[in-house]
């Protein structure tokens, strides 16, 4: 008896150790907020198949220990990314991925992206703009605005190295 509630002493202390390294690893881990509109939300396909997931999914896969936010919105102009931009990028953020999209246009709105930079910027938080000429070619939904799960992974890929370099690993 005495040597079956060792061992599940022991199992319990690994476990406990096991999870402490997973939750210091998680709080170590580089902040980077993806904001925009309706590709960055990655509407019509899965969270896990958006390219912000899986643009952590390649960085994790590459060694980094990153933590990617997905901030998008359906339908998002830059006025509202702008409005929302304090409680988006929280501090100690290191870097964001902007992707403004076409709803500026289309909803007849100012396009605000200067201004998101220019706030960021004071903060010290680099931006990464992802123009919407980045998505020309990409595999496209049946609606031929948004994005297929592989094209998010091709987005994802292409944006990886990037983002590599801005966080410094």
């Amino acid at each position: 008896m005495r040597s079956r509630a060792t061992w599940f002493g022991v199992l319990r202390y690994l476990a406990a150790l096991a999870m402490l390294s997973v939750s210091v690893a998680s709080a170590d881990a580089a902040t980077i907020v993806a904001l925009g509109a309706s590709n960055t939300y990655g509407k019509g396909v899965a969270r896990d198949q958006a390219y912000p997931a899986q643009l952590e999914a390649i960085l994790r896969g590459k060694g980094s220990n990153v933590r990617v936010v997905n901030a998008g919105i359906n339908g998002d102009t830059t006025e509202g990314m702008l409005g929302r931009l304090d409680r988006a990028v929280p501090n100690g953020t290191r870097v964001v991925i902007l992707q403004p999209g076409g709803n500026d246009r289309r909803k007849g709105s100012p396009d605000r992206s200067a201004d998101i930079q220019s706030r960021l910027s004071a903060r010290g938080v680099p931006v990464i703009m992802l123009a919407n000429s980045m998505l020309r070619g990409l595999p496209r939904q049946p609606d031929g605005q948004h994005l297929t799960p592989e094209g998010y992974h091709m987005l994802a890929q292409s944006l990886a190295s990037q983002v590599s370099g801005a966080i410094g690993r």
